[in-house]
């Protein structure tokens, strides 16, 4: 049912489900109902028949057209460039669903939604907590999603979660469309991610860098925290000889990069690709080090604003993303863009939550840093 073929990825279609089964997609959108039909095509299943649709004064209005009292519902959804509208279409179906009597209703999110607002910063707030409450609050009984940006997301609900990995199909990417990749290394563009860096690197049994000292980005120690000192020194409310100690702030070192490079292919692993610059400034440091040719694979492609331009005209020879998110448009703008489906997955995760079988086959061989 799950299985690999040397060259290409075997089609088995999983038709052995129990009955009782619905898939619906809650996104009209042609690019993002295309990963549903793989799923639902792989089942051997038909999706669900739905009406998603927006009225003239923006509400999201849902309609489902057929019963699904007494039966495991499972909603898929990607992401589109209106978040906060595809967060609303499954919150909405989600509750629809409940309210018709669905015994178990089951989200399928390849990429969850403001993920990367899971961490305090000064006077914010946990955005993905939110998020997570108003899901469970509509109705969803299970969670399906991937490479969350940071596993401990898995917290903030009180439902199961089943967070899959990518990397299994990154990872075959590499072996099958790299014919040199031995000569490959893998590399962590900040010290952040070089534990995702190592991971491919054992199981490819190649060599890890990683490069250090790269611009500050938004979710560095540097903005993180709840530091507010106070305007004017005053000592009246303490103890003169009670002097809090300030921490001494950092000062960002010159790019290094910890590992040779020269000569070899650059493989740079993350789980997502937003904004390119740092991976842009990334390749640019490689390049002068010696890389030849320079990869840059990620599990979630979200590709904001100028992303395909600046990846066309950097240093980057290819960026493999998953299908995720939909992408299509950006393929267009840069041919340099590569993808790898991850359907055949989820679809296997659908088939054994339905049918009551264990998960753990899907986890075989992850590590708790994985």
């Amino acid at each position: 049912l799950f299985c690999y073929r040397k060259g290409s990825v075997q089609r088995g279609y999983m038709n052995h489900t129990k009955g009782g089964l619905v898939i619906f997609t809650a996104n009209s959108h042609p690019s993002s109902r295309e990963l549903g039909k793989r799923i639902a095509e792989r089942l051997g299943v038909e999706l669900g028949k739905v009406q998603v649709y927006q009225e003239a004064n923006r509400e999201t209005r849902v309609q489902i057209q057929e019963s699904v009292r007494g039966k495991d519902v499972f909603v898929i959804q990607t992401m589109s460039k209106d978040v906060n509208t595809t967060i609303m279409e499954m919150l909405i179906m989600v509750y629809a669903c409940r309210t018709s009597c669905a015994k178990s209703i089951t989200g399928v999110l390849p990429y969850f939604p403001y993920s990367k607002q899971c961490k305090m910063r000064k006077r914010g707030s946990i955005v993905s907590k939110l998020v997570a409450s108003m899901m469970c609050k509509a109705g969803l009984t299970h969670l399906i999603t991937m490479d969350l940006h940071q596993k401990e997301i898995q917290g903030f609900f009180n439902i199961p979660v089943d967070n899959l990995r990518a990397s299994p199909f990154l990872l075959q990417y590499i072996q099958e469309e790299i014919p040199d990749y031995r000569n490959a290394v893998i590399v962590a563009k900040s010290p952040a991610s070089a534990k995702r860096a190592q991971s491919f690197a054992e199981r490819l049994r190649l060599g890890i860098a990683v490069i250090h000292g790269e611009a500050q980005d938004a979710e560095s120690d540097q903005v993180d925290g709840r530091h507010s000192p106070p305007t004017v020194k005053t000592t009246g409310a303490i103890h003169p000889s009670m002097e809090i100690p300030l921490l001494i702030p950092k000062e960002k070192p010159p790019i290094t990069v910890v590992g040779d490079v020269g000569g070899r292919i650059a493989i740079i692993v993350d789980d997502i690709i937003d904004d390119v610059d740092s991976f842009v400034a990334a390749a640019e440091t490689l390049k002068e080090r010696g890389a030849y040719k320079i990869f840059v694979m990620a599990t979630h492609g979200l590709l904001s604003s100028d992303a395909p331009r600046f990846i066309e005209e950097s240093a980057i020879d290819e960026v493999v993303v998953t299908n995720t998110i939909p992408h299509e448009l950006q393929k267009l703008q840069c041919p340099k863009i590569k993808t790898v489906d991850i359907s055949m997955i989820l679809s296997e995760a659908i088939r054994r939550i339905h049918n009551g079988e264990s998960m753990s086959y899907l986890f075989r061989n992850i590590g708790v840093d994985d």
